[in-house]
């Protein structure tokens, strides 16, 4: 009789296992480069195995996916200089404030749409995404979005080729960066935009959107529950009187390039026998 072949099923509650399937991903992606090294920490590999259901295969291929797109597009070299005129009128910044747990917030008001520069939206978006993961604080990996839709109008919808890059930019490099988000007095006129944008955002995403509006109080203690009424600014409906100042944001954002410089000061290839070690040797 033929016996039937063992098959063993992952349990995600297993710390040996999470921790083997870790290790799993970290052979198969074979030799990095110190920026490689750098990026490709313990945390890192998780969120790239989570964002594939841990399927080791998947996430590797994902992971040298987002290694390839940094050494092309080096977000870590980006600089307030190249991104500044695209925040001047406060579209999308850290907040000043985190939420109850001490996760950085981000601030997107496409409203304040400013410019129709593809390429400068899109470099500007990688640009508040490196530094609010900077901006972590240790033990926390994942951030929390702010999208106010205050004055928003269909003359206002992001061009569907600058939301596709987006979102790839997001869902394929940025992978369970995302622990809530909070879409803040969106029209209805945002519903039919958003119909065509879920097509664009995976499962997972889509149910940490959710829908808050001021006058509602049931919607807005969804927020508090999250975020500190008494740190959050009274226009997204707390306590707090700030305000965004480009003046202000520029000068801590213009520190924080230090800051982001010194981190990756290290981001040099490792030479061996006189060749440099590829960012990534496929397997």
């Amino acid at each position: 009789m033929f016996r039937r072949k063992h098959t063993s099923h992952f349990n995600l509650d297993d710390a040996e296992q999470r921790q083997a399937k870790i290790n799993e991903l970290r052979a198969a992606l074979g030799p990095l480069s110190a920026h490689g090294e750098k990026y490709c920490n313990e945390a890192c590999l998780e969120r790239y195995l989570e964002a594939r259901n841990w399927n080791v295969d998947k996430s590797r291929k994902m992971l040298e996916q987002s290694l390839k797109w940094r050494a092309d597009n080096r977000p870590e070299a980006i600089r307030w200089p190249d991104v500044s005129a695209e925040a001047e009128t406060g579209k999308m910044y850290r907040a000043s404030f985190p939420d109850r747990e001490g996760k950085t917030v981000v601030v997107m008001r496409p409203a304040k749409q400013n410019t129709s520069s593809h390429e400068g939206q899109v470099q500007h978006l990688v640009y508040t995404l490196e530094n609010a993961v900077l901006s972590l604080p240790e033990g926390q990996d994942k951030m929390v979005w702010l999208i106010d839709f205050t004055g928003w109008t269909l003359a206002h919808a992001t061009p569907i080729k600058t939301a596709r890059e987006s979102m790839s930019v997001l869902q394929n490099h940025y992978p369970e960066r995302l622990a809530i988000a909070f879409l803040f007095n969106a029209p209805k006129v945002f519903e039919a935009s958003f119909k065509v944008l879920k097509r664009l955002v995976d499962p997972k995403s889509l149910k940490k959107l959710n829908f808050v509006y001021k006058e509602n109080e049931e919607s807005m203690k969804i927020m508090y529950r999250h975020i500190d009424p008494e740190v959050l600014p009274v226009e997204f409906g707390g306590q707090n009187n700030a305000v965004y100042s480009h003046e202000e944001y520029s000068k801590l954002m213009t520190n924080d390039d230090i800051k982001t410089a010194s981190f990756w000061a290290a981001d040099v290839n490792h030479v061996t026998n006189g060749h440099s070690v590829p960012e990534v040797t496929p397997q």
